[in-house]
């Protein structure tokens, strides 16, 4: 398995289960996301983007990363245009770190881009070191939870058999509509797991 890290803009904090996650990742910048890489001790491969946010010091701090520019005016994100470079490259499996906080367009489009690769069923999340997301899928495990994490499951669709255990407040089989709120901040207490039969949605942590 290849695993990819690509840099998003937005906060990062470089807690030990963020260096835990992306350990022996390749790493691909997108733009201003390359601002992450000294802090997490990481040497991208390959830095992406238009550069409209980079500023005039990064360019000189990572003259030595290769580039590939592309021009502002274009009908993709940075981002996105970091993952189909990771996929050329042999990515099978994509972490996003970043995507939190910044412009709530990105963060959202970033949410829409994880949700889009767990579709084609590429093992993906997204981490800021303080939130994480992780796709809602039929069978989702997430393992190294510390007890006491606040979790919320966002429903991006109509989720039905809805079954949350591992958590202070589980469900079973549960029917939860598209913009309910019953399955915001719940306390995970055990293993974390969370199945459902039909939907989409986001799990989201704050280790």
């Amino acid at each position: 398995m290849t695993k990819f890290a690509i840099l998003l803009g937005g906060d990062v904090t470089p807690t030990d289960r963020l260096m835990a996650q992306i350990e022996g990742a390749r790493v691909i910048a997108a733009d201003s996301g390359i601002t992450h890489a000294g802090a997490l001790g990481l040497e991208p491969e390959l830095w992406v983007g238009d550069f409209d946010s980079a500023g005039s010091e990064l360019p000189l701090i990572y003259k030595n990363v290769p580039k590939l520019e592309f021009p502002a005016e274009k009908d993709a994100t940075d981002g996105d245009l970091a993952i189909s470079e990771a996929f050329r490259r042999g990515a099978t499996s994509i972490i996003l770190v970043g995507g939190f906080g910044g412009q709530f367009d990105h963060v959202l489009a970033h949410a829409a881009m994880l949700l889009a690769l767990a579709k084609r069923e590429i093992p993906c999340m997204m981490s800021s070191g303080n939130e994480e997301a992780h796709p809602l899928s039929f069978e989702s495990t997430i393992p190294g939870v510390t007890l006491g994490t606040r979790v919320s499951v966002v429903a991006m669709s109509d989720i039905k058999g809805l079954t949350i255990t591992g958590v202070k407040w589980p469900l079973e089989h549960r029917s939860v509509p598209f913009g309910s709120t019953l399955t915001l901040s719940n306390v995970v207490t055990g293993e974390l797991s969370v199945h459902c039969d039909v939907g989409t949605g986001l799990i989201i942590l704050y280790p």
